[in-house]
């Protein structure tokens, strides 16, 4: 069956949902007046357990909230903290907006990705060879009074210079 989504999605073709997740998902569509207002906590669930959405998970939020695919698809592309493609154990992001571009944002991902033999003129996330770390730029972290800021996984890391961003990369291992 041709998917209905315009730009495809990963594939995954081992793609199921374990009983427990799934069982996680329709505890948290009670939470919500309507099925549809469920989706980005679904999608949320999701990347957490797979580490990424694939085309399959978007087919299957859409079918468990009674969407077409079209919806949830804009969902996944539209926000930034969804990933279209597995990335490394430890996922860089660097903000990239005004004040953490002034504050050295640019120099702090080209440190990043020099220490990490990435190429810091490419576009989108990038991993290495050995799926341990992926850099990307991001938009807006929220925090433009302690800029550059980043976040390794979930940490919340203010005002990172070199020095502190190898601090980092060693409190990784």
């Amino acid at each position: 069956m041709k998917s209905s989504i315009p730009n495809e999605l990963l594939e995954q073709p081992d793609f199921a949902v374990p009983a427990a997740v799934e069982a996680d998902v329709d505890e948290l569509i009670t939470h919500y007046p309507q099925k549809r207002s469920a989706s980005l906590m679904v999608l949320h669930a999701l990347q957490e357990h797979f580490g990424w959405l694939s085309r399959q998970a978007v087919e299957w939020t859409a079918a468990k909230l009674e969407l077409k695919p079209i919806n949830i698809y804009e969902l996944v592309t539209f926000y930034p903290m969804f990933r279209q493609k597995p990335v490394g154990k430890y996922h860089l992001r660097i903000c990239r907006t005004l004040s953490c571009a002034l504050g050295g944002a640019y120099e702090l991902h080209e440190h990043l990705c020099k220490r990490l033999g990435l190429d810091s003129e490419a576009q989108g996330t990038q991993t290495t060879k050995d799926g341990q770390y992926s850099v990307e730029f991001v938009e807006c972290l929220a925090s433009c009074g302690t800029a550059p800021v980043m976040m390794c996984n979930d940490s919340f890391h203010e005002g990172v210079g070199q020095k502190r961003a190898d601090e980092i990369l060693v409190e990784c291992k």
